[in-house]
């Protein structure tokens, strides 16, 4: 069960050890130009695959909850699905459901744990293989592994090495079922992973370059965070902190841009209707003016 890229490693990963007896994904949605139903990462690979593909818009009536209790599943997979599972899917398969949950629980239960990891500064993340219950990412926790954020790492660079991660950990977690002993969350240090919203991402200068790396790197690729340069809006997708002093958003030289303590150095950058590019590609043809807002 589920739904985006993150979710299709997964997939393959378990189809090269396990019966999968059916996938269920969230329903195509309109993209594009022509905002024609597209199916999901996870339907697209599933019908590659060959395998019976599920996509309810809810699994709350009684007609899906007794379609999947019907599947007669040994156990549920699920991973950035994207529905709520009523206490009635979760009691259908004989051994329970497992979550793939991208954080080190408690810490970033919710919505956008990889994305907040990076903002907040983290210095490791990791993975955490869950049994699931009725709360948001509250069950117990069956097998974890945890990984060092790199310094320049972005929330698409650590989307992926998690997703990989996943694929092997979930592995290993149904290898060793029986054996593995559930450990109950503690309270203390809970944090919730709020879904990100496009008004986080505007640039505030003023901010030390330390918070303001976090934010770049944290929403990139996505929705990438943004600032004013004269009269373009540009995407500051890559960056690092590095010396410098100047009036918040001041230019100082090539891509390096002073905060309201220290200076970031961006990496990587996008004009409007351009492509991302390096600072070294971003420049070529085009000025900067001496201060960003």
């Amino acid at each position: 069960m589920g739904t985006p890229e993150f979710s299709v490693p997964i997939l393959d990963a378990l189809a090269t050890r396990h019966d999968i007896i059916a996938v269920y994904c969230q329903p195509p949605r309109p993209a594009g130009r022509g905002k024609k139903d597209r199916p999901s990462p996870v339907q697209t690979r599933a019908e590659e695959m060959r395998l019976s593909v599920r996509h309810p818009v809810s699994l709350r009536n009684p007609q899906a909850q007794a379609d999947f209790a019907a599947l007669n599943a040994d156990i549920a997979v699920v991973v950035a699905y994207g529905l709520i599972l009523p206490q009635a899917v979760l009691d259908a398969p004989a051994k329970g459901c497992l979550n793939i949950h991208a954080s080190l629980l408690p810490r970033w239960r919710g919505a956008a744990p990889i994305h907040r990891a990076i903002m907040a500064g983290d210095a490791e993340t990791g993975l955490c293989i869950m049994q699931m219950a009725a709360g948001l990412d509250t069950g117990p926790v069956l097998l974890r592994e945890s990984t060092a954020i790199g310094r320049q790492e972005t929330t698409g660079q650590l989307h992926d090495r998690l997703s990989t991660m996943g694929a092997a950990l979930v592995l290993r977690a149904l290898d060793r079922l029986p054996d593995l002993a559930p450990a109950p969350q503690p309270e203390v240090g809970t944090t919730y992973a709020a879904k990100i919203d496009k008004s986080e991402a505007q640039i505030d200068w003023t901010q030390p370059a330390a918070v303001i790396d976090c934010q770049i790197r944290g929403l990139s690729p996505f929705p990438g965070a943004w600032t004013m340069a004269g009269g373009d809006r540009i995407k500051l997708l890559g960056s690092r902190v590095t010396p410098g002093q100047g009036a918040p958003g001041q230019v100082l030289g090539g891509m390096t841009i002073a905060c309201g303590q220290g200076a970031v150095e961006i990496t990587q950058a996008q004009r409007e209707g351009k492509r991302a590019g390096s600072a070294a590609e971003f420049l070529n043809g085009y000025a900067l003016p001496s201060r960003l807002i």
